[in-house]
């Protein structure tokens, strides 16, 4: 699939008020600083689609984006550390949990890691949720460049390790550096096989 176009549609924090359409959905998520505003300019090859910035925690809304005028992608707000203030990240947090479980135009999350660091409690939780909630999730491993093969590899495997202590497989996962646009063709073709799946059924 080629990104012929990305669009900005809205900002909100009201799952109601999101977009009508029965388009499919993709949400992204990670803790803050994770590197997810980097990651979706380079999946839709904009610089500045997602608004980076270097003080965390930056997004706090719901953000759609529509590709190709054919499916949305979804920014969601970071979660464990930012600087908010402590009503602020309780708002959020509750509409984050709104979204994935009233959207019924959600088709997968990607769960964003920063292959940099042990596997994080936070992370571990989160996706604990998403699977509880019986949402469908991938995980993409973040900022790849950063750090030699040899430490990448051993990174991912102990994540891998960590999350078969409590899953019976590991999810699907991807490895991507934004500033290389490493990991870009796989996750856009998988985004490409589910849409297709999800025309299919319909």
């Amino acid at each position: 699939m080629k990104i012929k176009s990305a669009e900005f549609v809205m900002s909100n924090s009201d799952v109601a008020k999101c977009p009508k359409e029965r388009l499919p959905e993709y949400a992204f998520i990670g803790r803050s600083n994770v590197g997810k505003s980097s990651l979706i300019n380079m999946l839709v090859d904009k610089k500045n689609l997602a608004k980076t910035s270097g003080r965390p925690g930056k997004t706090q809304l719901i953000n759609h984006f529509i590709i190709n005028k054919s499916w949305y992608l979804v920014d969601l707000p970071g979660y464990g550390y930012a600087r908010v203030s402590k009503k602020a990240k309780k708002t959020f947090q509750k509409f984050i949990t709104d979204y994935f479980e009233q959207r019924k135009q959600l088709v997968l999350a990607f769960v964003l890691i920063d292959c940099r660091h042990e596997p994080q409690p936070v992370d571990i939780d989160f996706m604990h949720y998403l699977g509880e909630a019986n949402i469908p999730f991938q995980i993409i491993f973040t900022k790849a460049d950063k750090l030699k093969p040899n430490a990448l590899t051993r990174n991912v495997e102990a994540y891998i390790k960590k999350m078969l202590e409590s899953w019976e497989e590991m999810p699907v996962y991807f490895i991507t550096s934004s500033s290389k646009k490493y990991g870009k063709e796989a996750v856009i073709k998988n985004i490409e096989v589910i849409n297709q799946e999800v025309k299919d059924a319909l």
